[in-house]
């Protein structure tokens, strides 16, 4: 596994590199780096692919752009595309997990002829609701939903940088199998949720006592390093584009992914806590028509490729190697 940086025509780009053989691009979320496939990476490797993960726009030592509104899923799905024709690859299965989740299903659904699969963790397809998401999402005197807490441009963004260490432990654990089952209502601390106004989002999330099992000191240095460096501006500003890509996305209404997909998603995942998450996983198959897998993973958090790197790569390999059988003239 190398890592490099790629000059696209749209921005230059950090990625982790393995492996020879047909393309897997994976698209991290958010608070992570390309470091969180770290697992998958090796093990796509040696199963015959090429394991390509960059720090997507913002993230690590990938280009940071100054505008808010030049972090849309557009601007995601074209940095994939250009990031493909910069390694001379013509198409790649794409995976993501978290925000990376949302942007490879929206590059299988805009380009279906460069990213002729597509495996999502943690976040299901969804549809457009009839109104900008802002309009949805829960707010009352007292708080209001994490993504409207993000809207501030420098809210979150000091919060989180008072002590980049304590934020990503609070984060990380309150969203990992670690802090419990997830009921929609049920109280549980969730970083994904609900933000009191007068606190802030980490004041009423526990401390943990140290770092899960499967977060080795190391792996955590390094992650805080990146974001010490990087801040959180960029990947906050995906968050600030919700309601522009509400709206640039009506060209897409009524339209589905086609091609082969496979969703994963943990038992004590924090969506989960969300009311109607259920149903909008249920209901997957009327937006994605060929939808060949739908995993739950058993005490599970959100951090899924992290937390059962082993499972979630061997369910990625057994799709990959059923899409050769299938589908021979792709794979």
């Amino acid at each position: 596994m190398i890592e490099t940086s790629i000059q696209t025509r749209t921005i230059n780009m950090s990625i982790l590199d393995a492996g020879q053989g047909p393309l897997i691009l994976l698209c991290h979320g958010f608070p992570e780096t390309k470091y969180s496939w770290r697992h998958q990476i090796d093990a796509l490797a040696q199963a015959g692919y090429r394991a390509v993960a960059p720090d997507m726009r913002g993230y690590g030592d990938t280009d940071a752009p100054e505008h808010a509104d030049q972090y849309t899923v557009f601007h995601a799905v074209g940095d994939l595309v250009a990031l493909l024709d910069a390694i001379g690859e013509k198409q790649a299965v794409v995976v993501g997990h978290d925000w990376g989740a949302t942007i490879a299903w929206q590059a299988a659904l805009l380009r279906p002829d460069r990213f002729r699969a597509v495996v999502a963790l943690s976040v299901p397809m969804m549809g457009q609701p009839p109104v900008p998401p802002s309009k949805v999402f829960p707010q009352t005197e007292e708080g209001l939903f994490y993504a409207l807490y993000f809207q501030e441009p420098n809210v979150a963004k000091a919060e989180f940088s008072r002590d980049v260490s304590l934020t990503l432990r609070k984060v990380i654990f309150a969203a990992s199998g670690e802090a419990g089952r997830r009921e929609p209502g049920d109280g549980t601390p969730n970083p994904f949720g609900m933000v009191m106004k007068s606190t802030g989002l980490l004041a009423n999330l526990p401390t943990p006592s140290g770092l899960p099992e499967w977060l080795p000191n190391r792996d955590f240095d390094k992650l805080v390093a990146a974001f010490e460096s990087s801040g959180f501006t960029g990947g906050l500003n995906y968050y600030r584009n919700l309601d522009r890509n509400w709206e640039l996305q009506q060209t897409q209404a009524g339209q589905t992914v086609t091609v082969p997909a496979l969703f994963m998603i943990g038992e004590r995942d924090t969506g989960l806590s969300i009311p109607g998450m259920d149903q909008i996983i249920a209901g997957m198959p009327n937006l994605v028509s060929d939808l060949r897998g739908s995993y739950v993973i058993k005490e599970a958090g959100h951090w899924l490729q992290q937390e059962r790197p082993t499972e979630i790569s061997e369910l990625i390999i057994k799709f990959l190697r059923e899409l050769k059988t299938t589908d021979a003239h792709f794979l």
